[in-house]
């Protein structure tokens, strides 16, 4: 499939993605000027912050339609987790590894989302100096992000395997701050059992990006937790696009909508108690 999404992409960094508005040099103005200046920063921001936004939705399209292309989306009946018992949509996201651009491209989108949260007046996203990815996949985009970003990478591995134990792989410092990278969450149980090994071992956890939520509650759960998760794809954006390209039959679509109110039903439920 050719890209459709932006060249920019895969320009350099991205340290000027987001410049100081010229109008934000308040020497030698007066009140009123400021003001003005003020509010035209706001509102050059906000039409930037739009902007990116609009271009980001692009290439998480593309990237769905790859996910799609590469069976990486399927339609039944499947157990995907406790929280996930008898869905009608099954993501795979490790697929991606077979297709190096989309790989880079989702390490491209998790760094745009990143940077455009970080350049908010308000940002909302902590500033970090490592990444952890949780197992598996997880693994998998972290170490892409890592390459893309420069910036280190540990491994937290919450249960032995074979001959390492439980705790971190990799270089850190006591009071670092990591960003956790998984590749799809459900229910939140694996980024916190990854966020409570980090802080046992002394690293700050504040922010999560996932590359697809399934809309089951996780950002809610994770809230409550101290943590704020962002993502690039939901469940429900891709679904309607592949309902509206004739990927899946009316039927299908219906099926996965009503499957996804329900789990929203529920987590309404749980609010009330």
């Amino acid at each position: 499939m050719p890209w459709c999404g932006r060249g920019e992409l895969y320009q350099g960094e991205e340290t000027a993605r987001f410049p100081a508005p010229s109008s934000c040099n308040f020497s030698g103005r007066s009140r009123k000027q400021r003001k003005e200046a003020v509010h035209s920063s706001q509102s050059e921001e906000m039409c930037r912050s739009t902007e990116v936004a609009k271009e980001q939705s692009l290439d998480n399209l593309w990237l769905a339609q790859i996910l799609f292309d590469l069976d990486g989306v399927k339609f039944g009946n499947f157990t995907v987790s406790e929280s996930a018992v008898s869905s009608p949509v099954f993501i795979n996201p490790k697929v991606l590894i077979s297709h190096p651009t989309a790989l880079r491209v989702a390490s491209k989108l998790m760094q745009q989302e990143i940077n455009l949260a970080q350049s908010l007046r308000r940002p909302r996203v902590h500033p970090f100096s490592v990444v952890a990815g949780v197992p598996v996949g997880g693994l998998l985009l972290a170490t892409a992000y890592s390459q893309e970003t420069n910036i280190p990478m540990i491994y937290a591995r919450t249960r032995p395997e074979g001959t390492g134990k439980r705790g971190i792989e990799g270089r850190f410092n006591r009071g670092d701050s990591a960003l956790i990278i998984d590749d799809l969450i459900t229910g939140g149980s694996s980024v916190l059992e990854t966020a409570t090994l980090l802080e046992e071992n002394g690293l700050k956890v504040k922010d999560v990006i996932v590359l697809i939520d399934r809309e089951h509650g996780a950002a809610e759960r994770l809230r409550q937790r101290g943590y704020n998760l962002l993502s690039i794809l939901k469940l429900d954006v891709m679904l309607n696009h592949y309902m509206s390209r004739g990927l899946i039959p009316e039927e299908t679509y219906r099926a996965c909508a009503e499957y996804l109110r329900g789990k929203q039903g529920e987590r309404a439920e749980q609010a009330d108690e």
